[in-house]
């Protein structure tokens, strides 16, 4: 019989790391910004780094613009909700560099109202991903340039992916 390996399930994951940008971009944003990232993680070969909000605008400019980093590609902006937490939520950027071929997760922790400068700016298709964001998880992205629902009726009271609401049959 063959055995389930449960928490090594993605060990032998083609590629496991290796799209992952887990080089020295942390260093560089350390050196760059110094007060604005909190924590750098790695897990299962995927680096994510948490900044500070008040720094995400400028951390992730400069994450498009250096020549070094490039990433070019914002492919997600999505949130999680930890309702447990004094910031309970989590605002998610998944970035690509196509030139790299290189992956990297940002997030920024926020009090409720969860509120975040809009990415717009940056990468135009953050227009779409956060406004599903704020249909979602009801997160307000500051000047973006059209927040309004995408998903649910625009009369459509609360947000269906926070842990909190209420699931009715």
């Amino acid at each position: 019989m063959g055995e389930l390996r449960v928490s090594g399930a993605f060990d032998s994951y083609p590629g496991k790391g290796e799209f992952w940008d887990i080089g020295p971009t942390a260093d560089r944003l350390r050196q760059e910004f110094p007060d604005a990232v909190l924590e750098v993680r790695d897990f299962r070969g995927e680096r994510t780094v948490v900044v500070a909000r008040e720094k995400l605008f400028e951390v992730l400019a400069f994450l498009r613009d250096d020549p070094e980093t490039d990433f070019d590609f914002l492919t997600d902006v999505t949130a999680v909700h930890w309702p447990a937490r004094e910031e309970p939520f989590d605002i998610v950027y998944h970035l690509y560099s196509m030139s790299r071929n290189r992956r990297l997760r940002v997030k920024c922790r926020v009090p409720d109202p969860p509120t975040v400068p809009s990415v717009v700016a940056l990468w135009p298709t953050a227009n779409w991903l956060e406004r599903e964001c704020y249909d979602m998880f009801g997160v307000t992205f500051e000047g973006h340039p059209d927040l309004r629902r995408i998903l649910m009726p625009e009369d459509y009271e609360g947000w269906p992916l926070r842990k909190e609401f209420p699931l009715k049959c």
